[in-house]
C-alpha cells in the first residue's frame, strides 16, 4: 500500500498518514520474528523519493508516504500484529512533515533499542538538477518561502545532513533517469534473500567530479594513462588489451592486492556496524580506461568473497 496523493519533481508525497497514536511499539507483546523489516526513504526533494518508493511498492512493500517521524515505532507494531501480513515496510520521511522531524532521531533510538532492523535509504541530486526538475514543473521548492528555489534547496540540505551522514545507502540521482533509479533500487532490494553486504563499485572520472554518494574513493591517476597510447585511445577498460596493460605498470596489481585486503577489513566492520551497502568509486582522469578496469577487477575479487556486487562505469562514453 503506499499513500500517496502531493506531487513534486521525480517525487510525490501525501497528505499525513492517519495512524492511531494511542499504541506504542512493544516488541516483547509480540514474537520477535513478527517484527517487519524497516526501510525509511528520505532525501532531497525532487530526487527521487516517491521513485523509489514506488519500486519498493512493486517488490511487495507496504510504502506509507510522508510518516510523521513520531509515529514509525507506531506503524511497525502494527506490522509486526498483523500476522506476517506485513512483513516490511518503507516509510517516505521528508521536510514536508518538517514540524515532525525533529522527533525522528528519538523514533530512531527507540528502534534500535527493541531491535527493530531498520536501513535509511537517501536521495541526493545536485542543486543545477534539482532546480531543473523543480523549474520543468514550475512548482515552488517547499523550503523556498519567499525566496529562491536554491535558497529552499540549501535550507533543506542543511536540515538534513545529519540524516545524511547516517544513511545506510546514498544515491545521488543527479544523472539518473526514472528508469536508472528503480535499476539500482532493484538490484539492492530485489533479492529474496538480503545478502550480509552488497557493493557498488563505481568508475568515475574526476573532471567530472568525485560520486557524492561514495562511501570509499580510490585515485588510479598514479597509473600511466592509456589514452596516451594511440591504439589504446578509443578502446575503454573493458577491453582486455586495455586491462592487459593496466595491470603491467608498476604498483597496479600489489594496488588491488592490497585494496582488496584493506576492503576486507572495512567489510568486516560494516558488518559488525550493521551496515549493509557500500560504494566503491574508482576514479581516473576521464572515468574510461584506468578506473574501468580497475573496477572490473575489483569487483571480481569482492565476488568471490561472497560480497554481492554491481558494477558502475559512471562516466564512460561521456567524451
Amino acid at each position: 500500500m503506499n499513500v500517496n496523493e502531493h506531487q513534486e519533481p521525480q517525487d510525490q508525497g501525501g497528505e499525513d498518514a492517519q495512524v492511531s497514536k494511542g499504541t506504542t511499539l512493544d516488541p516483547g507483546g509480540v514474537p520477535e520474528a513478527a517484527i517487519p523489516e524497516l526501510v525509511i526513504i528520505s532525501g532531497m526533494s525532487g530526487a527521487g523519493r516517491s521513485t523509489a518508493a514506488k519500486c519498493l511498492e512493486d517488490l511487495g512493500w507496504f510504502v506509507v508516504d510522508n510518516l510523521p517521524p513520531a509515529l514509525i515505532p507506531t506503524m511497525v507494531e502494527l506490522g509486526a500484529r498483523s500476522q506476517g501480513n506485513v512483513a516490511r515496510i518503507a516509510v517516505v520521511v521528508d521536510v514536508r512533515g518538517r514540524r515532525f522531524f525533529d522527533n525522528l532521531r528519538e523514533s530512531l533510538a527507540d528502534l534500535e533499542a527493541k531491535h527493530v532492523t531498520r536501513r535509511i535509504v537517501f536521495l541526493e541530486s545536485s542543486d543545477e538538477a534539482l532546480v531543473r526538475r523543480f523549474e520543468s514543473v514550475r512548482r515552488p521548492h517547499p523550503l523556498q518561502g519567499d525566496g529562491r528555489i536554491v535558497d529552499g534547496i540549501d535550507a533543506e540540505r542543511e536540515l538534513l545532513r545529519e540524516l545524511r551522514g547516517d544513511a545506510d545507502l546514498v544515491i545521488d540521482t543527479s544523472s539518473l533517469n526514472v528508469h536508472e533509479l528503480r535499476a539500482k533500487m532493484d538490484a539492492q532490494f530485489a533479492g529474496e534473500e538480503e545478502p550480509e553486504l552488497r557493493a557498488t563499485v563505481m568508475s568515475f572520472g574526476f573532471k567530472y567530479g568525485l560520486p557524492v554518494d561514495a562511501d570509499l574513493v580510490a585515485d588510479m591517476r598514479f597509473l600511466p594513462n592509456p589514452h596516451w597510447v594511440p591504439e589504446l585511445r578509443p578502446f575503454t577498460g573493458l577491453n582486455e588489451e586495455v586491462s592487459a596493460y593496466v595491470f603491467n605498470q608498476p604498483g597496479a596489481k600489489e594496488f588491488l592486492d592490497r585494496y582488496a585486503e584493506l576492503l576486507r577489513l572495512i567489510a568486516a566492520g560494516y558488518r559488525r556496524e550493521g551496515k549493509r551497502y557500500v560504494t566503491i568509486a574508482i576514479g581516473c582522469t576521464g572515468g574510461k580506461h584506468r578506473s574501468v578496469a580497475t573496477s572490473e577487477k575489483l569487483a571480481a575479487r569482492l565476488a568471490a568473497e561472497g560480497v554481492e556486487t554491481v558494477v558502475v562505469h559512471r562516466d564512460m562514453g561521456r567524451e
